[in-house]
């Protein structure tokens, strides 16, 4: 059974943020490890680097 503290971080993250599942096959690129290294290159976490990504290509989009 999880601590009081550990309880409430789970109660704020599920009332704050959104999870996506994302499934990378491991033979076609991009591959996970793909994705790491251009995040690493960035000096950013793998979530921030696909979160900028994918913001990016909702912002070229719009009209």
């Amino acid at each position: 059974m999880g601590t009081a503290r550990t309880k409430a971080n789970n109660k704020w993250n599920a009332k704050a943020y959104d999870r996506v599942n994302l499934v990378l096959k491991k033979d076609t690129s991009p591959t996970k490890d793909e994705v790491q290294a251009a995040a690493d290159a960035e000096g950013v976490s793998l979530n921030a680097y696909i979160v900028a990504a994918i913001s990016q290509q909702l912002n070229k989009e719009k009209p």
